[in-house]
């Protein structure tokens, strides 16, 4: 009997990917962010700020990669979520380093979570933007 499971990851190199083509996009709206990638377990493996993105906005951002790589879905679903079970509507929320609003996204290769990015500095659909444009350069699934 095995005692362990195999758990992908993403690469260095595509995690920087990610934050550069999210602030390429971000650039493209001109808004300034912050964007960070989790590896699947939500430990952070990049980031990148924008001059002059909000400084709040950075554990924001790496918030938001951490809640979606932990949940493996989009931050912007919690809506949706909580609407029916007023227990977590009450709880989730205020959980440390929980996100419950748009700009986080798990980042999925062949169906398998592989990590998390998250964005912040823009209004929360902005944000999805940018993180969705850096799955899109990547060539993965959300």
């Amino acid at each position: 009997m095995a005692h362990s499971v195999e758990q992908r990851a993403i690469t260095a190199e595509a995690a920087h990917a990610a934050v550069a083509a999210a602030v390429v996009k971000a650039g493209e709206l001109g808004i300034r962010i912050n964007a960070a990638v989790t590896d699947a377990s939500g430990v952070l493996t990049a980031f990148l700020r924008m001059p002059g993105a909000f400084l709040h906005s950075v554990d924001i951002a790496i918030d938001k990669a951490y809640t979606a790589a932990g949940f493996g879905f989009a931050t912007s679903q919690w809506a949706g979520v909580l609407q029916g079970d007023e227990a977590l509507r009450l709880g989730m929320p205020v959980r440390p380093r929980n996100v419950v609003f748009g700009g986080g996204l798990p980042l999925r290769e062949g169906g398998r979570l592989i990590g998390g990015i998250g964005v912040s500095g823009g209004s929360a659909e902005e944000d999805e933007i940018c993180a969705r444009a850096a799955i899109t350069a990547l060539g993965l699934d959300a």
